[in-house]
């Protein structure tokens, strides 16, 4: 093969590799980051000491409270006089160990039937939507609070109510988009190292392709840093009005924090290789020898006698 036809496929296979490797981490984070069960509930377990998400479940349960009491309390006078009272009684709950295993147990089961739902290939499941009973996790809450001998714990009821936490109308592109994710995870990084180390082992200088695809990569990292970065303030800027933004916020940190990870690796990663190599080409001891002695003297030609002519 000629080397410009090398170089130039080469040029191609490592732009390819370095478009594809924040593609890649991404379709890798959503495909076993954000679906392992276990996972999911380790990243979303410290949320529930951030003041911001605290502030806001106070808010929602204590609302709730009061709506579920009905009658006087749901207008007038007396709702403004109870509220607060219901609402720090909510939030130094949200104080205990009792509601850090509330709110491990509310994720894990609610990310168990979202799981359950997306990975099923039923059609009449698509009709149906994804529904969470809680009570198993009130019965934790009360069992918690009785150990901890908390005064009419016992009489906490454990009522058995289905919560909907996923529409049916949108569960079907969300099956279809969820075992895309599930090939794209898995394909997409094989590809982008498949796509380096081809181009690296066509070029004619590898030298230079490996600082190529090293550089590449570095900026492929910075790019992911940013979509994290822009992703967070479009999905803020979406929010309906009452969804409380600080602790929406801390949600999509704690779940981005692995991707933020990922492209500051890829960034060092890639500067790290692409410096090491420039070193190992400019700094080798010939080359620095040759360099520090400057430019080689021209060799006068030696004087040549002056041809005799015999008469």
């Amino acid at each position: 093969m000629p080397p410009r036809l090398r170089s130039a496929l080469s040029a191609v296979l490592i732009t390819l590799s370095c478009l594809l490797v924040p593609f890649g981490a991404l379709a890798l984070w959503a495909t076993y980051g954000l679906t392992d069960t276990g996972r999911y509930v380790t990243t979303m377990a410290p949320l529930a000491t951030d003041p911001d998400v605290r502030e806001a479940v106070a808010d929602a349960v204590g609302d709730s409270l009061l709506h579920e009491a009905g009658g006087r309390l749901e207008t007038g006078p007396l709702r403004s006089s109870v509220r607060p009272f219901v609402h720090d009684a909510v939030r130094s709950f949200t104080q205990t160990q009792a509601f850090r295993l509330a709110w491990d147990a509310g994720n894990r089961v609610t990310h168990d039937a979202v799981l359950r739902a997306l990975r099923d290939d039923r059609d009449e499941a698509a009709a149906e939507p994804v529904t969470v009973d809680f009570a198993p996790v009130t019965a934790q809450v009360k069992q918690q609070l009785s150990d901890e001998h908390i005064p009419l714990a016992a009489r906490i009821p454990v009522q058995h109510t289905a919560v909907a936490v996923l529409p049916a109308d949108e569960l079907t592109s969300l099956r279809k988009g969820f075992h895309v994710l599930e090939v794209a995870g898995f394909w997409l990084p094989l590809a982008a190292v498949a796509f380096a180390a081809a181009g690296i082992a066509l070029a004619v200088r590898r030298r230079r392709a490996i600082a190529a695809t090293a550089l590449g990569t570095a900026l492929a990292g910075a790019l992911l840093g940013l979509a994290v970065a822009v992703g967070r303030s479009l999905t803020l800027a979406g929010l309906p009005a009452d969804v409380p933004h600080p602790a929406a916020g801390a949600v999509y940190d704690a779940l981005t924090g692995t991707l933020r990870t990922v492209s500051w690796l890829l960034l060092g990663l890639g500067l790290t290789v692409a410096l090491t190599t420039w070193l190992t080409r400019n700094l080798r001891p010939a080359r620095l020898v040759r360099r520090l002695r400057g430019p080689k003297e021209p060799v006068p030609a030696p004087a040549q006698e002056p041809t005799r002519v015999q008469a």
